[in-house]
């Protein structure tokens, strides 16, 4: 009997790839990170191929770790940066374009025009979204507008679109599947979350062929097996889920209420609201948890756009640090910001503001301030723009939260976590794996080959590490509150 699972976790900024055993825990890693595209203000593009170079290095670097084979391999689990738009030709296989990544805005103004047509309703009732540059039918139209020749290629059926989980499966079974899952298609701004397939109308709004389309599956089945030269021998491959999804599942977040936020480039709040699709009143996006068998889950999204990417920019960007390891330090070194607050809009604000067009607004600098009180409230900035959304989640609900599940890079920084229950009152608790994104993808995988027999006897591997207890509200953290209601009104360009 294969002992592994292989989890393919493909990010914004960096692939990975994480071998599992059958108890959960993690038996080798391999990142590499690749290249970030600014071409203009607001775009950002990734090379589809050095993510699948990077992503095959990262996975012969894994098994190779442990001195094992395809055969080993029970099955492979996918999970992927959303909303990032790939279009290639189905003939060379070969990307007509670049990548155009989640963060990027250039379809906004386009998406001003929707709005202006009164379609907004339209679109959140079929898809539980809002009419954003965030998602990928945007993307997906401008890509066809403007590179050369290549509405007349899609309309002859020669195209494919995928997000990045379907690229990965194409390019793994040399373009034999071409195929995502209903938490990757819920996405695109083109997906009918109630019927569950693509929908024709949105299709036709963009302009966009069907035939552009992936077959849309369930989040855990064996669509395929691998046919790439990394390994010698066939593996299923089995489970998919957007990253989201994917760590909400591996959060084991199974019950209505219950909540994750992964701390990644961005952030990212997931409310797991059960099998009806409940449309949020507070400006949160109804998305699809994940869909096992034929049982479909539901959930309430807000996403932050810039999260641990606030520190790339402080390192890359600011030079105040030379590794993103060393911000919990230099924030640590002062015992508040200073009265300093930030506000990270670098890619405008999402949920619950949905600005595209804000930008990043620091205020309350005095000439006492340092760059470690800069960090300070960089990191505060994370924890209240989940604050926020939040907010916004227990107004939808009707109920307070009890509890917040963490994940992702920047939850191993004790500073942000604790600040981060402070703000919401309630504990926050860190499990033993904060891999939860790629164990999410991990236990859908094995879930489809009978690696492990049921969701039973996952749970039972789900361990907490650390819970950050609140402190009792107090003036302070009331003038912290009120600071960050003032800074975003600032920082707002609609009023």
């Amino acid at each position: 009997m294969p002992k592994y699972i292989l989890a393919l976790d493909q990010g914004t900024t960096s692939s990975r790839a994480i071998v599992f055993d059958h108890n959960g825990q993690i038996c080798s890693v391999a990142q590499k990170e690749f290249t970030q595209y600014f071409p203009k203000p607001g775009w950002v593009e990734h090379n589809p191929n050095e993510i699948w170079s990077s992503e095959a290095s990262v996975i012969a670097e894994a098994i190779s770790a442990i001195d094992i084979n395809g055969l080993d391999i029970a099955a492979i689990g996918i999970t992927n940066q959303r909303e990032t738009t790939i279009v290639w030709d189905v003939d060379t296989e070969e990307p007509i374009y670049n990548a155009i990544v989640w963060q990027d805005r250039r379809t906004a103004e386009f998406c001003d025009k929707l709005k202006a047509q009164g379609l907004v309703d339209k679109v959140r009732e079929k898809t539980g979204l809002i009419i954003d540059a965030y998602f990928s039918g945007t993307k997906i139209k401008w890509i066809l507008d403007n590179v050369p020749g290549a509405r007349e290629r899609a309309e002859k059926g020669k195209l494919r679109f995928g997000n990045v989980d379907s690229w990965l499966i194409w390019r793994l079974t040399r373009g034999e599947i071409h195929c995502t899952d209903v938490t990757n298609a819920s996405r695109t701004m083109l997906f009918n979350i109630h019927t569950l397939r693509w929908d024709d109308d949105l299709l036709k709004l963009l302009d966009i062929p069907r035939s552009m389309m992936p077959e849309v599956r369930s989040c855990s089945e064996v669509y395929g097996h691998t046919k790439t030269t990394i390994f010698a021998h066939e593996v299923p491959i089995a489970g998919i889920a957007g990253d989201q999804q994917s760590a909400l599942f591996g959060q084991m977040c199974l019950t209505p209420g219950s909540i994750k936020n992964t701390y990644g480039t961005g952030c990212f709040v997931m409310l797991n609201i059960g099998d009806k699709p409940l449309l949020s009143k507070n400006n949160l996006l109804t998305t699809v948890a994940w869909k096992i068998g034929d049982k479909v889950k539901y959930a309430l999204e807000g996403s932050i756009y810039v999260g641990g990417s606030v520190v790339q920019w402080l390192r890359d960007g600011l030079g105040f640090i030379k590794s993103s390891s060393e911000i919990e330090e230099l924030a640590s070194s002062v015992p508040d910001s200073g009265g300093v607050i930030f506000v990270p809009a670098l890619t405008g604000l999402a949920a619950p503001y949905w600005d595209q067009y804000a930008r990043g607004t620091i205020v309350g600098i005095t000439r006492g301030t340092t760059r470690a009180h800069i960090a300070r409230a960089a990191l505060d900035g994370i924890a209240f723009q989940t604050y926020d959304i939040a907010q916004a989640m227990a107004k939808d609900m009707g109920a307070p939260l009890t509890e917040l599940k963490v994940d992702g890079g920047a939850s191993r920084n004790n500073l942000l976590m604790q600040f981060q229950a402070n703000l919401l009152g309630i504990p926050v608790v860190r499990p033993k794996i904060t891999e939860t994104t790629a164990l999410g993808a991990a236990y859908l995988a094995g879930l489809a080959v009978g690696f492990w027999k049921d969701i039973d006897e996952i749970k039972s591997q789900w361990q907490v590490e650390r819970t950050f207890e609140p402190v009792p509200e107090n003036d302070e953290i009331k003038a912290a509150k009120n600071g960050w209601a003032d800074a975003i009104q600032r920082t707002l360009t609609h009023k």
